[in-house]
């Protein structure tokens, strides 16, 4: 099952199911219960598939990636936080700020939570997944490393447009069978399987639990691996994750 939110002609904000060739509103995201007449995709735009409570990013969380920075494998998730006005969705411009200095793209497998979820076993932790979006998770090189007493972790990740998701929730897929493919005008740039993450997804979600609370919509980035390159204004930069489908982002001066 495919959720997604759109915004038609008339500015109205729909959130539903894909079947066919449209959308089928529903009570709110996880529900099912209708809530208006279908609106065919072609009539709408593509917003980002939720908006967030907590939008979570994680670090260093695939062996491949580890392996060649010679860090060691995290026990317990190493997390950031990425701001609300951070959201973006398929199709966006995302600007490249002056000041952000050089940016790297870092596409991603996100993990949408579809109840909430405190103190969860492994188990819950897993029910607890309502689904599995594409993530772009654009980064400051220049603004992470500035000041060498206090990485900026969430500076470096939050400008507007910085934290891209979509175009949908996939509810019916298999993580550990997808690859993570990032397209840069066309040409793939990185690639690489979501199997070679050193937490997975339910145990991310029952470790981040112990932490926090969370909630139906928000919204964890798994981290990415090799490949992340910056990107320039200009460029089409498309992550394509296969049964999700494709989030492309036009980059554009600040």
């Amino acid at each position: 099952m495919k959720w997604a939110r759109g915004k038609t002609g008339a500015g109205e904000i729909v959130t539903g199911v894909i079947e066919g060739e449209a959308l089928h509103p529903r009570a709110g995201l996880g529900s099912d219960d209708a809530a208006g007449e279908a609106v065919a995709l072609a009539e709408l735009t593509l917003l980002p598939p939720v908006v967030p409570g907590k939008f979570i990013g994680l670090w260093n969380n695939f062996k491949a990636a580890a392996e060649k920075n010679g860090n060691d494998h995290p026990t317990h998730p190493l997390w950031f936080l990425k701001a609300d006005t951070s959201l973006a969705g398929p199709g966006a411009e995302v600007a490249l700020p002056e000041s952000a200095g050089r940016v790297v793209f870092e596409g991603e497998l996100g993990i949408v939570i579809g109840a909430t979820c405190k103190d969860a076993t492994e188990d819950e932790a897993a029910a607890a997944i309502l689904g599995y979006t594409c993530v772009n998770d654009f980064t400051s090189l220049t603004v992470l490393t500035a000041d060498p007493s206090f990485p900026q972790w969430t500076r470096a990740k939050s400008f507007d447009g910085f934290g891209v998701i979509g175009p949908v929730i996939e509810t019916d897929v298999d993580w550990a069978t997808l690859t993570v493919t990032v397209n840069v005008d066309g040409r793939e740039r990185q690639s690489y399987p979501a199997a070679d993450m050193i937490l997975s997804p339910p145990e991310v979600v029952q470790l981040l639990s112990r932490d926090m609370t969370l909630n139906p919509g928000d919204v964890i980035a798994c981290g990415t691996s090799l490949g992340a390159r910056p990107v320039k204004a200009g460029q089409v930069v498309e992550v394509v994750i296969e049964g999700i489908g494709a989030l492309p982002v036009t980059m554009v001066a600040g």
